[in-house]
């Protein structure tokens, strides 16, 4: 009998992407993998049942779980949903253990294979599975677009019958993808780019890109490629010589975040009121309490003229191409498992420890299994 993969159609309030495009359903039929989809799944993302010629169409979600070998999702399913999936089935996709303690505990106690693909380490062999960085390409991108929306000011230079129109001024804060995304787009408007981050590596990749490093004369480094936090007397340094920068600011983008914890503050409430009216700020660090002390999570406000938006779930605002890179890492993550037709993980292999969540009753892991016993305590 075949892998059965299914995809549900996902019920997280607006949420818009799809775990599988019809173009990698065909690629894992070529597997010998059945791939059942829920209908309608694909539709807010603009790929129609009829679009999954490779797929059996599934009317009732129910039976979709039950005959499933693995389920693949975008967001984590709702509790009611874990109580429905088959024990002992697999289930892939962006799963926020270390904001959804009870759902790893449903998970565990359900006896739930989970991989969590935002735990999958970012070393080499793994980037074509780093569904952060294709997500975060898609945030950086569309950030820029926003701020444009919002900007009553042209990004480029423009020479005109009335007079030479001088281009935007951008500040991006953080480069890690989105950011590096941020900048690029920016410079492509043609605006004039500054980038920044505590990381000292990143100098070069901002300066890559046509943009203009802001240094501080501080390096974070952390591990695994995110930055560690600034001391005291670190954050006064990079918030007098931020202050300049951002003061001089049509658009200031914000990228900064931590996983599981809250996003660092970097933008004072006197930052803003010191930009020029009619400003923006796009705070992507808003679902983690944003970067801005000002930032209100999905909402736009506006503080002494200045708009500052903080967006939520922002990659699935381009839910087309989003979807195509993240069905295509959940892909590049499935296919080492599968061979002649069996499904046979190697829990030797890093990729996989380190992006299993929970296996054989057991949450495997450690940081979200501390955070479960410490909140059972």
């Amino acid at each position: 009998m075949p892998i059965r993969v299914a995809v549900p159609k996902e019920i997280y309030p607006g949420e818009r992407r799809v775990a599988l495009v019809p173009e990698v359903s065909r690629k894992m039929a070529k597997l010998d993998i059945e791939v059942l989809l829920e209908s309608g799944a694909g539709d807010a993302a603009h790929y129609p049942d009829a679009a999954f010629d490779a797929a059996r169409i599934v009317s009732d979600a129910g039976s979709l779980y039950g005959e499933a070998d693995i389920i693949l999702t975008v967001q984590p399913p709702p509790l009611e949903v874990i109580e429905h999936l088959r024990e002992g089935s697999i289930l892939v996709g962006m799963l926020l253990p270390y904001h959804r303690l009870q759902h790893v505990e449903h998970l565990k106690a359900r006896n739930i294979t989970s991989f969590a693909m935002e735990l999958v380490p970012r070393i080499s062999r793994a980037q074509s599975m780093d569904t952060l960085s294709s997500q975060a390409a898609a945030a950086g991108y569309k950030a820029v677009i926003m701020a444009a929306e919002r900007s009553g000011h042209f990004f480029p230079m423009l020479t005109t019958a009335a007079g030479t129109i001088r281009p935007s001024k951008v500040v991006v804060i953080g480069a890690g993808v989105a950011g590096l995304q941020a900048i690029a787009t920016a410079r492509r408007l043609g605006a004039i780019v500054e980038g920044y981050d505590v990381r000292a590596a990143t100098k070069e990749q901002v300066e890559s890109l046509g943009a203009r490093f802001i240094d501080i004369d501080v390096a974070a480094e952390g591990t695994g490629g995110y930055a560690r936090e600034l001391t005291e007397e670190e954050k006064q340094q990079q918030q007098a010589i931020l202050a300049e920068h951002i003061a001089a600011a049509n658009v200031v983008i914000s990228t900064a975040a931590l996983p599981g914890r809250p996003s660092p503050k970097i933008i004072s409430s006197a930052m803003v009121e010191s930009m020029k009216p009619g400003s923006v700020i796009i705070d992507l660090a808003a679902e983690g309490g944003g970067n801005c002390d000002l930032t209100s999570a999905g909402e736009d406000i506006e503080h002494h003229g200045v708009v500052i938006a903080g967006p939520l779930n922002v990659p699935s605002m381009l839910a087309v191409h989003a979807s195509e890179m993240y069905a295509k890492n959940l892909l590049n993550f499935l296919t080492p498992m599968i061979k002649d037709g069996t499904l046979e993980p190697d829990w030797e292999d890093e990729v996989l420890a380190e992006s299993v969540l929970t296996h054989q009753g057991e949450i495997r892991h450690e940081p979200t299994r501390k955070l479960v016993e410490g909140g059972a305590s």
